[in-house]
């Protein structure tokens, strides 16, 4: 693909229903390099991309795709792709509609539906050592004997341990030449899989006497986060709800304090990741909660009702990707003062430095300090009623 071909698509890619900002982009050198590194190995095989942001890798893949197969007279393939967050998925689709793109590309799950038979695998390297273990463990058990993946990724965010978890699942693991501060390490002969799969694991949290689930992309795995440690430290003073929103659940350790706490409440764990709600749900059977928690992956509780909640639990990210940005807390914040119901409260951890406190008065109602210690504050907030 020429070059200026992908700085056309790419500069028509929106970040969109995520959040959108002018320091903020739906694409990066490292995805331009990805696919210029991918232009001389996809062929008539099935390529598939894994950790697309919001579109960038796929739709581009699928152009080269399409030229290769028609330069070869091959049929062309599907470009199947996997991507945790809804937020992505929901991007790429709307990003195609934008070019025209009406097919192409099958969203899948991590696992066989997404790489059996694949031969080369575009892969956005994940943040976390865990994350990227489960698929390369993934890809090692169902892509093609001979597949070839690219992971690449920001240099100051890669690190040694990234070439020796490739180096567990593949014979041959290349770190390619850097350019514009991005790298690929090229990993190719995938090992014979053996034993189960790593993820998820499993864990009992003596300290809550509560089992923990975790996939390999879910944050702190199946440990305890800080900010959600002291933000339980109010459970007692939390009140009983009907319907309780862990908002952003991760493992659900929230949903699950607060419904072994309250039994007679319905409690709604919902995160943007796949990876969590699945962790989320994992963690509620295995402490006997299924029936009490609902799951459910979604963003920014779009799919739930104005007013259906009477408590919203919520330990808000700072980052945004790789970018320090509070935006995605405020998202959530809005999102939350919309379901709740008149009355209803909002219970959130933050990093003091962020200064959520207007932000919640503003969007939600009355927000007092119930609780700070040296690195975060607990705030209670009360949803105006109509007209207040």
């Amino acid at each position: 693909m020429a070059d200026n071909t992908l700085e056309t698509l790419f500069s028509r890619l929106r970040r969109f229903p995520d959040v959108e900002a002018a320091n903020l982009q739906a694409w990066d050198a490292t995805d331009k390099l990805l696919l210029d590194t991918a232009a001389g190995l996809l062929g008539p095989g099935r390529p598939a991309v894994v950790g697309d942001r919001y579109g960038a890798l796929t739709l581009g893949a699928l152009a080269l795709e399409s030229v290769s197969a028609a330069g070869a007279g091959a049929e062309n393939h599907p470009v199947r792709v996997h991507q945790d967050l809804i937020t992505g998925e929901r991007a790429l689709r709307h990003n195609a509609e934008a070019l025209g793109i009406t097919g192409g590309f099958e969203q899948l799950p991590l696992g066989a539906a997404l790489l059996a038979g694949a031969s080369v695998v575009l892969l956005q390297l994940p943040k976390s050592l865990a994350e990227l273990e489960e698929i390369a463990d993934a890809v090692a058990r169902h892509a093609a004997p001979g597949a070839v993946v690219l992971a690449g990724g920001r240099v100051k965010h890669m690190s040694r341990g990234m070439n020796a978890v490739l180096e567990r699942y593949f014979g041959t693991v290349q770190p390619q030449l850097a350019r514009q501060k991005s790298r690929i390490l090229l990993a190719s002969g995938p090992r014979p899989a053996t034993g189960a799969p790593p993820f998820p694991v499993t864990e009992l949290n003596a300290e809550l006497v509560l089992t923990v689930c975790a996939r390999g992309a879910v944050f702190a795995g199946t440990g305890l986060d800080i900010g959600t440690r002291f933000l339980l430290d109010f459970l007692p003073r939390m009140p009983h709800a009907r319907h309780a929103i862990d908002l952003g659940c991760g493992t659900g350790i929230l949903a699950a304090m607060y419904a072994r706490s309250n039994p007679g409440a319905r409690v709604t764990a919902t995160d943007q990741s796949a990876a969590a709600v699945d962790s989320a749900f994992a963690t509620a059977r295995a402490n006997g909660l299924q029936g009490q928690i609902d799951v459910l992956q979604d963003d920014a509780l779009s799919s739930l009702p104005q007013g259906s909640a009477d408590l919203v639990l919520l330990n808000p990210p700072f980052h945004l990707g790789a970018a320090v940005h509070a935006g995605a807390g405020i998202k959530m914040i809005q999102a939350a003062g919309r379901v709740l119901a008149p009355g209803g409260e909002l219970w959130t951890v933050f990093n003091s430095h962020l200064h959520y406190r207007p932000a919640l008065e503003r969007l939600i109602g009355p927000t007092r300090e119930v609780g700070r210690n040296p690195k975060f504050t607990v705030t209670a907030s009360i949803r105006k009623t109509a007209g207040a």
